[in-house]
């Protein structure tokens, strides 16, 4: 069952980006209903859930056999950003990759695009150096160029590749342009939440297909916060006792086990049949 502080968007996001996506991207409204019904989500929670991301543009309406929605075009870029976030970056980036460096200036008269390239590059994991000068490990360039590109605010934005050069202790620097303590404090949960779970599978022979699922959603939805807030900063920056390396082992000792039998759950639950690649 799901952690009740978690909203039922945020789940419904996770089983469409985690395997609606290979079943054609559509499920009966019927059917999702009966999959967050496992997690602890009432029927009338869900589809209020579903009219929030309608409006947002994430589901539009499919009619098929039944009454369902279909993940929008339109947000799959967002899900593919995502994937690399949340399986392509688990490990540190290299320090001879150097920086991306976003320097912006936004007249007051639009303040509020100020407002927004603040926690856009807070979300794809920059952190702020000065108001208006916003660094990251390049490896997250191609990233924020799209998605500045996509929410419109590239006009306000001048983005630099670099190296640090001079004069002061980068660890040191480092650890005031992000909020260290911050981060941790959240992967201390998931690992204090999801290293129990890890613990008692990784003894089974046999994991139960909506078990799985069961475990893999909320997981994988409070796993999904963490690659955007922690840029995954070169090792020689961190603290000796960084507790990512904890919390990524979990992660991918549980993405392992869940992820799989987790779909085939779904494709139980729905009837929908893989994708052709």
């Amino acid at each position: 069952m799901a952690d009740s502080s978690i909203r039922p968007s945020s789940l419904i996001s996770t089983v469409y980006g985690a395997f609606l996506r290979r079943l054609d991207g559509w499920i009966a409204v019927a059917d999702l209903i009966a999959l967050m019904s496992e997690l602890g989500v009432d029927g009338p929670a869900v589809r209020s859930a579903i009219s929030r991301l309608k409006k947002r543009g994430v589901l539009e309406p499919e009619r098929r056999a039944a009454t369902g929605y279909r993940l929008s075009l339109a947000v799959h870029p967002v899900f593919d950003e995502g994937d690399r976030r949340i399986f392509g970056s688990l490990e540190p980036a290299d320090l001879a990759d150097g920086w991306v460096m976003a320097v912006f200036s936004v007249p007051e008269s639009e303040r509020a695009h100020r407002y927004q390239l603040r926690t856009r590059l807070t979300w794809l994991g920059f952190g702020n150096i000065s108001p208006g000068v916003w660094l990251a490990p390049r490896r997250l360039l191609d990233d924020a160029r799209g998605t500045l590109v996509r929410l419109g605010l590239g006009d306000y934005v001048h983005l630099f590749t670099s190296d640090y050069a001079a004069f002061s202790d980068l660890r040191a620097s480092v650890s005031s342009w992000w909020d260290f303590p911050a981060i941790e404090e959240q992967y201390a949960d998931f690992t204090d939440t999801y290293g129990p779970v890890a613990g008692r599978l990784g003894r089974q022979t046999d994991i139960d297909d909506a078990e799985a699922f069961r475990h893999y959603v909320p997981m994988l939805t409070q796993w999904r916060r963490l690659p955007y807030l922690d840029p995954g900063l070169p090792s020689e920056l961190l603290p000796s006792d960084w507790n990512a390396v904890a919390a990524r082992q979990v992660f991918q000792q549980l993405h392992a086990v869940l992820a799989e039998p987790g779909l085939r759950h779904v494709q139980t639950v729905t009837g929908l049949e893989t994708k052709a690649p």
